[in-house]
This record gives C-alpha cells, sequence and structure tokens, in this order.
C-alpha cells in the first residue's frame, strides 16, 4: 500500500522560509511524476508546483515562481519543496502526490495517491 507523509510545516512570519519535505512509502517514486497542491479555507485544491518523472522538467503556479522550488531524492523516496519569501496568501493545507504516470502532470485529477496534509500559516 502507498502512503505518502508530509513534513515541515508550521507558523512562520511573512518574508520567512519553510521546506516540506513528502516520504513515499510502498511504492518506487523512480520514474514516478511527483507535484505539491494546496488548499486554503474555502478555496479549492490548486496546483503549487509539478515534478517530472525523469527529474528533467518542472512546473510552478505564477503565484509562487521565484519563490519555491521542488525537488526529488529518488533514493530517499522523498518529494521536497522550499519556500522562501512566504507570503500570508501563501496559508494553507499543503498535500504532496503521486502519480503512476510518467512525464509531467499539472493537475490534481492526474495524481493517484496523496497525503494527508501538513498546514502552513504565514501571520505576523
Amino acid at each position: 500500500q502507498v502512503h505518502l507523509v508530509e513534513r515541515g510545516g508550521g507558523l512562520v512570519h511573512p518574508g520567512g522560509s519553510l521546506t516540506l519535505s513528502c516520504v513515499v512509502s510502498g511504492f518506487a517514486v523512480d520514474f514516478r511524476a511527483m507535484g505539491w497542491f494546496r488548499q486554503a479555507p474555502g478555496k479549492e485544491r490548486e496546483t503549487v508546483s509539478c515534478i517530472s518523472s525523469n527529474d528533467d522538467d518542472r512546473y510552478y503556479a505564477e503565484s509562487v515562481k521565484g519563490r519555491f522550488t521542488i525537488s526529488r531524492d529518488n533514493d530517499k523516496h522523498t518529494l521536497y519543496l522550499e519556500m522562501n519569501s512566504l507570503k500570508p496568501e501563501d496559508t494553507a493545507v499543503y498535500y504532496c502526490a503521486l502519480t503512476k504516470r510518467r512525464g509531467i502532470h499539472y493537475f490534481a485529477r492526474d495524481y493517484d495517491n496523496w497525503g494527508q496534509g501538513t498546514q502552513v500559516t504565514v501571520s505576523s
């Protein structure tokens, strides 16, 4: 059974930084696309960043471009999201997701497995 566990959320001041991690168990992540999504209260889940199965392509939502960096370590079965210059509007529950498809995938509907989410709160 596939499990995804996110860590690294918390409370941070505007302008601060956090790094989220997502450890996958029960499935080899090599050559599988992965992504980070977030959902703020009262809003729909949105795509934050995605990384291709062979690590040669990345997507960032316009709202996080230049501030967030996605990366993966297949040997550790881990996906990361480094978040810098955080803003109050980044406050949300952040989810990592895995698709059994290759390539890069931008939409939540394309992902097969999800973590439970980790809360990120940006507030002074």
